[in-house]
């Protein structure tokens, strides 16, 4: 049988999204551009839910809470690869890796969860105008809200113990622009039975399924009630009210099904970067401008911003 070259590791070097010479440096504008895009586009819509009273509603406190974690995981797949152009150094170390590969799985959690809060939120919303105040009280906005940061960390749990029992690597090279989880397992001698059915128990049917569940049916009980309205312009409201939150989840779990949900073997790591590139930085970038573009409350909040700030540099 031939030797295999399987070793344990304490470090891992990180091959980024190109090790062509001539594109770091479009590269790396790239990544530092879609950063900044993201950064200000979600900090902008942070603060305008702060600063304007009329957003203070449960749709704006999720969607706040949307822009954190999209702040958070746009954070944590991006900086290496900046890093790696400003210090040249590829280098990550074990503990460091496998801290990456927790805290983007939590944040990606988490923001499926948020996204599920919200699909109840607009449900109330139109299929229960009338008592939507009551029902969403923020006394239950934060109960959900809690739940979904607590409920992701939880259960992205497992993963980062499960990680650990791949005991050796066939090379310490991983060729992505951060530490995920589908290059670990190509590069891994031999995967844990358990982490292999923990996978698709947890992974597939619990983080992924359920929560699409979840918002399928709401939007099932969304749709149906829109359908009753009468008026043709009721029922471009009720769907206008809808809409954005529906964008977001159609790319998110586009974009999570390309990059996680196929099979192993199926996957080339080259095009994976490329998913996980739109996952971790196009989806971020879509949600502010999918919420400000489409929607009339936060563009009136944003006229109603410049206008008192222009008044108050004329006084």
């Amino acid at each position: 049988m031939e030797q295999q070259n399987w070793t344990m590791v304490t470090y891992f070097i990180i091959k980024g999204i190109s090790d062509v010479p001539e594109l770091q440096l479009p590269i790396f504008l790239l990544v530092l551009l879609i950063y900044l895009i993201t950064l200000g586009g979600n900090m902008a819509i942070l603060t305008i839910i702060y600063l304007d009273h009329p957003l203070h509603t449960p749709m704006y406190f999720f969607l706040g809470n949307l822009s954190i974690v999209d702040l958070s995981l746009t954070t944590a797949s991006l900086h290496k690869e900046l890093l790696i152009y400003v210090t040249g150094d590829r280098v990550i170390s074990y503990v460091s890796c496998l801290s990456q590969v927790y805290f983007l799985g939590w944040f990606i959690s988490d923001e499926l969860l948020i996204l599920t809060a919200m699909s109840y939120d607009r449900y109330v919303a139109v299929c229960n105008p009338l008592r939507y105040i009551t029902i969403m009280n923020w006394r239950l906005c934060s109960w959900l809200a809690i739940a979904c940061w607590v409920v992701s960390f939880v259960e992205i749990s497992p993963y980062a113990i499960l990680v650990t029992s791949f005991s050796c690597y066939k090379s310490n090279v991983i060729d992505h622009f951060f530490c995920d989880l589908v290059p670990l397992k190509k590069l891994s001698c031999k995967v844990n039975p358990t982490f292999e059915m923990f996978t698709i128990i947890e992974g597939v049917f619990v983080l992924t399924i359920i929560p699409l569940l979840l918002t399928t049916v709401s939007y099932v009980f969304i749709i149906n009630s829109i359908l009753k309205i009468q008026t043709s312009s009721g029922r471009r409201k009720a769907f206008y009210t809808c809409s954005s939150h529906l964008i977001v989840v159609v790319c998110l779990y586009a974009s999570l099904f390309l990059q996680y949900l196929r099979p192993t073997s199926s996957i080339n790591l080259s095009s994976n970067k490329y998913f996980s590139l739109f996952n971790a930085a196009a989806v971020p970038i879509l949600n502010p401008l999918i919420y400000s573009l489409k929607n009339k409350d936060v563009k009136m909040a944003i006229r109603r911003r410049i206008r008192f700030d222009l008044v108050s540099t004329s006084i």
